[in-house]
């Protein structure tokens, strides 16, 4: 059965987040508030969660699984390197709605889908998320919606469409803002914008120079 908690309550905010930490360790499945949108989470090293998670969205390993992290250290172990331009990208918008592509370290043993060897890694810009990640490591989070449905800006919204299938809600209250991160490609030789979202292009493009985008 499904747990939930408002987090604006700080007793169960704590409660919550350690039910939470206690479900993501088992193989289960969180709902939890980002800076954007809700999220749906599971521990990012444990295929059959991420293949819970994909599930309960109704989506395939086509589109892998960004990953969610609460230290820049974190992220650093998943990747093979921040590359030319990743660490000033990093500087400037962490934490915050910008999602980096990047080569995935290659002795790490995970499955988040078929990523090509690629991971698109984010360090979300929300207290409870991060007080979550801290605690959990590295996270599979996706968009808590059903795949084809708008994704949810409050902890109503996520479990209307997700029910039984998560563990525990976290309730973060409604989103601030729910334009989604900005992706950037940091795989090849010239950064490359893969969707526009909450970053403004020219920002980044005064950090990195040339930026490729799909115009």
């Amino acid at each position: 059965m499904s747990r939930r908690f408002d987090c604006a309550d700080q007793t169960e905010r704590m409660t919550g987040l350690a039910e939470a930490i206690s479900a993501i360790r088992r193989g289960e499945l969180v709902v939890l508030p980002t800076d954007t949108v809700y999220g749906i989470g599971a521990d990012a090293f444990t295929p059959s969660a991420v293949n819970a998670l994909l599930e309960a969205k109704g989506r395939g390993r086509d589109i892998p699984v960004p990953v969610l992290v609460g230290t820049v250290r974190a992220a650093n172990a998943l990747v093979e390197s921040l590359g030319t331009y990743g660490q000033d990208l990093v500087d400037a918008f962490w934490p915050g709605p910008l999602t980096l592509i990047l080569r995935a370290n290659r002795s790490l043993s995970w499955d988040l889908g078929d990523t090509k060897g690629t991971v698109a890694v984010r360090m979300p810009l929300h207290p409870v998320a991060l007080d979550l990640l801290k605690e959990t490591g590295p996270m599979a989070v996706s968009s808590a919606n059903r795949s084809g449905n708008p994704p949810p800006t409050t902890v109503d919204e996520a479990e209307e469409q997700l029910g039984e299938a998560v563990d525990v809600y976290l309730d973060g209250g409604p989103c601030d803002d729910t334009v989604p991160s900005t992706i950037v490609d940091l795989t090849t030789a010239v950064p490359r914008v893969l969707r526009k979202g909450a970053i403004p292009v020219d920002k980044i493009r005064g950090l990195v120079g040339y930026l490729a985008t799909e115009e």
